[in-house]
C-alpha cells in the first residue's frame, strides 16, 4: 500500500545561491521505481518569485502557509549573515519544530535557525569560514567545526557547500532507509557516506614569521630540520636564553607551545608530501620528525579525522596517462 511521501518545504531567500538551492531540490525531488520519495514544495515569503545571484529565477509553489504541514523544512543557505530572518519565518520554523518536524539549515542556513533561537544550548555546524562570526553572534550554540552535519533534537545543520549533499542524504536515509539512500547516491554519482569531517578542508596555516626576529630565526631553523628531535633545553641554549625565558618568548611570539608548533608544522609538511609526492608513509614519518609511522597516523587522524592514506587519495596528484 502506497503512503503519502513526507512533505519537504524548501524555503528560499533573496539572492540565493543556485548551487545551494539545487542540492536539496535535486535530492528531494528524486523518484524511485515510479514513486516519489518526497513531496517537495518550493516556498518563498509572500509567494513571490525570487532571483538568484545571476540569471536564475525560481517560481515558488506558495508562501509560508505551505510550511505549516511540512515534515521537513529546509533553509538551503542565507544571503546576509547580518540579516535576521523575518519574524514570520522564525515563527514558522519554531512552530514546525514544536510539532515534531525536522528543521534544516544547510551551510549558512544555520544562521536562520540560530537567529530564531532554535539552536540555543544545541550542537550545530556551519561553514568553517564563519566559525568566529557564528560563535560571537550565538555564544549559546555549541558549534562543532569538524562535523559535516549535526542532528540534535530534529534540528539539522550542515557544513559548507558539498556537505549539504551529505546532510540531505542523511535525511533520505532517516526516512527511507540505507538501501534507498544508497540508490540515490549512486544515481547522483556521489558516495552515500563520506569519512571524516570538514576539518580536512579547513586552512590551518602556521605563521611564517613573528614580530620577534630571534624567534623567526629559530623557526627557520626548525623548518629546515623538522625531521630531527628538538628539546626545549637545546633550543633555549641555541637562543642563548634560559629555558623559562625561551618558553615565554616562544609562546608570546607564536601563540603556541613548542610542542604544539612542531606538531602543526610536521602535519603541514606531511600534507604537502602526501599531496605532491608518492613517498611512502614510513619515509614521510622520518622526514617530518614523527619518529614512527604510527605516531604520524595518530596525529594526522586526530587533526583531520581521516588517515594519511585517505588524504593522499583525495588530494594527491593524479597521473593522467
Amino acid at each position: 500500500m502506497n503512503t503519502k511521501p513526507p512533505v519537504v518545504a524548501l524555503i528560499m531567500y533573496p539572492n540565493f545561491s543556485p548551487f545551494h538551492f539545487s542540492v536539496p531540490y535535486l535530492v528531494f525531488s528524486m523518484e524511485m521505481a515510479e514513486n516519489r520519495l518526497f513531496d517537495l514544495k518550493i516556498i518563498s515569503p509572500g509567494a513571490q518569485p525570487l532571483t538568484a545571484e545571476r540569471a536564475m529565477t525560481v517560481q515558488p509553489d506558495g508562501g509560508l502557509e505551505l510550511a505549516e504541514t511540512a515534515d521537513i523544512l529546509v533553509i538551503p543557505g542565507w544571503h546576509d549573515l547580518d540579516a535576521r530572518p523575518a519574524p514570520e519565518l522564525a515563527a514558522a520554523l519554531t512552530r514546525a519544530h514544536a510539532r515534531g518536524a525536522h528543521v534544516v539549515g544547510l551551510c549558512y542556513g544555520a544562521y536562520v535557525l540560530a537567529y530564531s533561537g532554535l539552536l540555543d544550548d544545541k550542537r550545530a555546524s556551519t561553514h568553517w569560514m564563519a566559525e568566529k562570526d557564528f560563535c560571537l553572534r550565538f555564544p549559546r550554540v555549541r558549534l562543532d567545526m569538524n562535523a559535516l552535519y549535526v542532528d540534535e533534537d530534529r534540528l539539522i545543520t550542515s557544513a559548507g557547500t558539498g556537505a549539504g549533499l551529505d546532510c540531505c542524504l542523511y535525511l533520505v536515509r532517516a526516512y527511507h532507509g540505507p538501501k534507498i539512500a544508497n540508490k540515490v547516491a549512486r544515481t547522483m554519482v556521489i558516495p552515500p557516506h563520506r569519512e571524516g569531517g570538514q576539518a580536512q578542508f579547513i586552512e590551518q596555516p602556521v605563521a611564517a614569521s613573528t614580530q620577534d626576529s630571534q624567534v623567526n630565526r629559530l623557526l627557520d631553523y626548525l623548518r629546515e630540520n623538522i625531521g630531527k628531535q628538538h628539546s626545549i633545553d637545546d633550543l633555549a641554549s641555541r637562543a642563548a636564553t634560559s629555558r623559562r625565558t625561551f618558553t615565554r618568548h616562544f609562546h608570546k611570539a607564536t601563540g603556541m607551545t613548542l610542542v604544539d608548533w612542531l606538531v602543526n608544522e610536521r602535519l603541514q609538511q606531511t600534507r604537502e608530501l602526501l599531496e605532491t609526492t608518492s613517498i611512502p608513509i614510513e619515509r614521510i614519518s622520518e622526514l617530518t620528525g614523527f619518529q614512527t609511522p604510527l605516531s604520524l597516523r595518530q596525529h594526522f587522524k586526530k587533526r583531520f579525522q581521516v588517515s594519511p592514506r585517505d588524504w593522499r587519495r583525495t588530494f594527491g596528484q593524479k597521473t593522467v596517462a
